[in-house]
């Protein structure tokens, strides 16, 4: 536990520092822990040393944990961040507090279907393939406007904003530009009429540059639990 408390301190240090030289307030940044394939224990353990907020990458992974952790399911925001099949669905509307992963209106309209009425809205980011590669999932930028108005007008869902996975880049320049992309796609949602808050985007190599073009939610997983095993 020691030790993950140490890595959340150092994170957090870490987004302090890119806020302080982006001129932003520390709280303006939410840290998610990427918990993929760590145990429902080491997930307790970082909740022990503060922290609230778990992303996932897989429903059924996600959803042992959310079961394992049930005592303190008050205290915990969990989000899947990672693909969300169409079989999948309900599973993801029922547990799932955050999706960031929404690529279709198809998966949208599933989800707020799905969402149980005594929960609260289901809060979702549409998730942008904002480096145009052929490997990652995402809208293409031009497909966002009218998919973002669709998933809007959506029942039970709250759509917050926009996600993205932006293809490596050998600096902080570099790794800014995609960043400063999706920014910019969320400003122009907002200017015509959206009210959107939320873009979650940078990872452990690239928070800084994040930070630095706005990002709300970043998504860190090895610096906090280390790198991952096969």
């Amino acid at each position: 536990m020691e030790t993950i408390s140490r890595k959340i301190q150092e994170v957090s240090g870490r987004i302090a520092r890119a806020c302080a030289a982006a001129g932003r307030a520390v709280p303006s940044v939410t840290l998610l822990a990427v918990s993929k394939t760590q145990t429902a224990d080491t997930v307790r353990a970082a909740l022990a040393a503060g922290q609230r907020c778990f992303g996932e990458n897989y429903v059924q992974e996600g959803l042992g944990k959310i079961a394992a952790l049930a005592d303190q399911r008050a205290h915990l925001a969990w989000h899947l961040i990672g693909p969300v099949q169409a079989n999948k669905t309900r599973d993801v509307a029922e547990a799932f507090d955050w999706v960031h992963s929404v690529d279709r209106l198809k998966i949208a309209q599933r989800l707020s279907d799905q969402r149980p009425p005594d929960l609260p809205a289901l809060q979702v980011c549409l998730q942008v393939n904002i480096s145009g590669e052929t490997s990652k999932s995402g809208l293409a930028p031009g497909e966002v406007d009218a998919v973002a108005r669709a998933v809007a007008a959506l029942p039970r869902l709250k759509l917050r904003g926009l996600m993205a996975i932006p293809e490596p880049a050998p600096d902080v320049q570099a790794q800014r530009r995609p960043h400063r992309a999706l920014r910019e796609l969320l400003e122009r949602l907002n200017a015509d009429g959206l009210g959107l808050d939320t873009l979650s985007m940078g990872m452990t190599a690239d928070l800084e540059a994040a930070v630095l073009e706005g990002a709300t939610i970043v998504r860190v997983g090895t610096a906090i639990f280390g790198a991952r095993g096969p």
